[in-house]
């Protein structure tokens, strides 16, 4: 199976009061060992402003420009993992996974990975790794949730965040 993480970065240019995006991706295989197939980055110029309850808005129009970026280099990828959720309450209140599943051409499973407990998720979505006081909440859309959560404990690190969480944060911050 081949995964598809997925980084935004915003930054706004002081003179024009304009904001842009550095997208970053890293496809990868394996779970407890991640190789590397690639790394990919996109620019996205002229981005929304952050809408209070609206992420999405901002979000979505850069995740969709590297995807369809990698799409046309013809490198396959099987599941989409995004930082944030995909249902904010595990199930049925959509988050950015959400939208972007439904916004995807070809219909790839997402999983999302948040930091941060939104209010209506349950300690049923938490993954705890390694000896972090603070749990990680995952949610899928097209991905059996139990596989997940399993998947994310996995992940290579040995920290709260896995490494490749790390790398693909790093490579949007060059």
């Amino acid at each position: 199976m081949i995964y598809l993480i997925l980084d935004v970065h915003y930054q706004t240019d002081l003179t024009t009061q304009t904001e842009t995006a550095k997208v970053s991706g890293i496809r990868f295989q394996g779970i407890e060992l991640n190789k590397i197939l690639s790394e990919h980055i996109v620019i996205v110029n002229e981005v929304s402003h952050y809408e209070s309850g609206q992420f999405y808005k901002r979000e979505m129009p850069c995740l969709l420009a590297l995807i369809n970026k990698i799409d046309q280099t013809n490198e396959r990828f099987d599941v989409i993992i995004i930082d944030g959720y995909v249902f904010l309450d595990g199930k049925e209140q959509a988050g950015l996974g959400k939208y972007l599943y439904d916004n995807l051409q070809t219909k790839k499973p997402v999983i999302g990975i948040a930091k941060n407990q939104f209010k209506d998720i349950s300690d049923h979505y938490a993954v705890w790794r390694g000896v972090s006081k603070h749990p990680l909440y995952v949610t899928s859309i097209d991905f059996d949730i139990a596989g997940a959560k399993d998947m994310v404990s996995k992940l290579e690190g040995n920290h709260r965040l896995p490494n490749i969480i790390k790398q693909v944060d790093a490579l949007g911050r060059v």
